[in-house]
């Protein structure tokens, strides 16, 4: 019999109660944190509505109060993995569900109209160092993220990025929207892809940043939302390869979250098809030479894919996206994702599917970007994880 599947969480959420946030702030912004906590309780309390969820999270909370506090208990959280089948898991910061947002604008969507840089910096900063320190209460499990808002100052997010190494944290948030600022393709961001690639500092993009301010609250707005946002969540991938960065920084890796996969294949065929030769390119001049590979090589060896809950359309499609690639995730504690019926999801989306896939879809790609121990893993994995052979069926693909 096979040993049970070791599942690593490619997308999970943290986050402290937003006052607790306080002890982490540097001393000289406190006052202001005072100052910002109601009013960002507030703005928060109108996302929630805006985006439809809050009267469904709701409803969703009743029966699971408790067990969401493992959004911050690390004993709690480790039963709610453990139920889950969950041995390891890789940690972004919350939002709106638990209305745990760090402070100061240093949330996922890290925007970057209407904030002051030093204190989404300082928000950064305050997320950062608790995270290290719940990441240490369970090492060999947690695979925490750095918030680091590259965008106002290429030295300090340099500095961040060493510490959060140093302290025990696997990658980065970086913003997935620059507004004004200059894209991922300027020569000045070359220091933070070096020190991610000398650190073994995994980047990330997470879905949720889109110009909301184009959708106001008219009737389509969210279906507006959901269509597009993906979109802005991909977008620095194409910065970055037609920008030569994966080609000056061969060991960067890059991992863009919640953000379903789907999409892949006909993006990765749309920029082959403008890299290669073709007779009515030639008046756009030499705009590829400076590539070595093709963008879908790129992507296939940069690029990996927090692959949130995966439907089974995306599943049967997995060759085509890249098996290599894709690392599921359950998304806890958000209610889109898969806890606490990420059993039957599972099987929705995996039964038939060969072990060897299952094996690196579900857990070994994730261990392999992330540096997760497996051997001090096994153990956890042998006493919760899923055994294969409950993912046996004679049913075909579709």
């Amino acid at each position: 019999m096979s040993d049970p599947i070791l599942i690593i969480s490619s997308d999970c959420h943290a986050g402290l109660p937003p006052e607790r946030y306080r002890d982490y702030v540097d001393p000289e912004y406190r006052e202001i944190f005072d100052v910002a906590l109601p009013i960002q309780i507030e703005e928060v309390k109108k996302a929630s509505k805006k985006f439809l969820v809050e009267d469904f999270n709701v409803e969703w909370r009743k029966g699971h109060e408790q067990q969401l506090t493992g959004a911050w208990d690390s004993d709690m959280r480790n039963q709610v993995l453990d139920a889950d089948g969950v041995a390891g898991e890789v940690i972004f910061p919350d939002g709106i569900t638990e209305m745990n947002l760090p402070p100061f604008g240093a949330g996922l969507s890290l925007p970057t109209e209407g904030i002051d840089p030093k204190l989404q910096w300082a928000g950064a900063r305050a997320h950062n160092r608790w995270i290290a320190e719940f990441c240490q209460m369970a090492p060999e499990r947690r695979a925490g993220l750095a918030i680091v808002p590259i965008l106002w100052s290429v030295e300090e997010a340099v500095k961040e990025i060493e510490w959060a190494r140093e302290n025990g944290l696997r990658g980065i948030l970086i913003p997935s929207m620059w507004g004004s600022q200059d894209p991922y393709h300027h020569p000045k961001y070359e220091p933070v892809w070096s020190a991610c690639e000398d650190t073994g500092m995994v980047m990330h993009l997470h879905s949720g940043a889109a110009p909301m301010s184009d959708y106001d609250d008219h009737q389509g707005m969210m279906g507006l939302y959901i269509s597009e946002v993906v979109w802005w969540s991909a977008r620095p991938i194409w910065f970055l390869i037609w920008g030569g960065v994966f080609e000056r920084h061969p060991k960067l890796r890059l991992a863009i979250t919640e953000s379903t996969c789907v999409w892949v294949p006909e993006a990765l065929t749309l920029h082959d098809f403008r890299y290669s030769e073709a007779h009515y390119q030639a008046k756009l001049g030499d705009y590829q030479s400076h590539l070595s590979k093709k963008p879908s090589e790129y992507f296939h060896e940069h690029v990996f894919l927090g692959a949130s809950c995966m439907p089974r359309t995306e599943v049967v499609d997995r060759e085509r996206i890249g098996i290599g690639n894709i690392m599921w995730g359950t998304d806890y504690p958000h209610p889109e994702g898969s806890w606490p019926e990420t059993s039957k999801q599972l099987h929705e989306s995996f039964d038939g599917i060969p072990e060897a896939d299952l094996r690196a879809m579900l857990g070994g790609n994730a261990a392999a970007l992330y540096g997760f121990d497996t051997e001090k893993l096994a153990p956890l994995a042998a006493r919760i994880g899923p055994n294969p052979a409950a993912f046996a069926s004679t049913t075909k693909e579709s």
